[in-house]
């Protein structure tokens, strides 16, 4: 057979048209852009994603703005509760002799520990050793004031011992408080 054949002809003839009949038959049954189905599939699915992704960026918003509250709120409470280092010794004891002369009992010298805070650049630890003497009663309105001060102070031990007179009480205090660095400490 011989490339002049009609027979050869004829065949490359019906190759071609049936390959032209399979091209017309895919792009009738299944068009590349897809059906209107396809499309419409296609559209439901983006959309579910375009509300989810909107659902997800009004959490994300509700997060950030919760975070930024929390950080300015408590930005305001150690504004508020926390005494600055550079003036730690004379506002904490200023604080505690006050209290004693209002509650009507001898304040006895103390003594105080400063450590940081492990994982805290700007608070450490204030540890005061405390004594005083009084009654009973005037004890227990210095215990009040110093539960209700501002400056954060929290009372870690308390012992109480009579005195010989037997009318008054020796008491040592164990405070603590926190106190803020305004330059963060350096890495050590």
């Amino acid at each position: 057979m011989a490339l002049g054949d009609p027979r050869v002809a004829m065949r490359a003839i019906l190759g071609v048209l049936l390959l032209a009949n399979l091209v017309a038959a895919v792009i009738a049954f299944k068009p590349f852009g897809g059906s209107a189905d396809d499309l419409r599939r296609e559209q439901a699915s983006l959309q579910s994603q375009l509300t989810r992704l909107k659902a997800q960026v009004a959490s994300t918003r509700r997060l950030v703005d919760k975070v930024e509250t929390a950080r300015r709120e408590g930005d305001e409470f150690l504004e508020k509760y926390m005494t600055d280092r550079s003036v730690m010794t004379s506002t904490i004891q200023e604080e505690l002799v006050r209290m004693a002369t209002a509650a009507g009992v001898t304040y006895l010298p103390t003594t105080m520990n400063l450590e940081p805070i492990e994982g805290s650049d700007e608070l450490s630890m204030m540890t005061i050793n405390a004594g005083c003497q009084g009654t009973y009663a005037n004890l227990s309105k210095f215990v009040n004031l110093v539960d209700k001060s501002p400056r954060f102070l929290i009372i870690e031990n308390m012992v109480a011992a009579p005195q010989q007179s037997g009318l008054n009480l020796n008491v040592n205090l164990k405070l603590d408080t926190f106190v803020r660095e305004r330059q963060p400490r350096a890495a050590l």
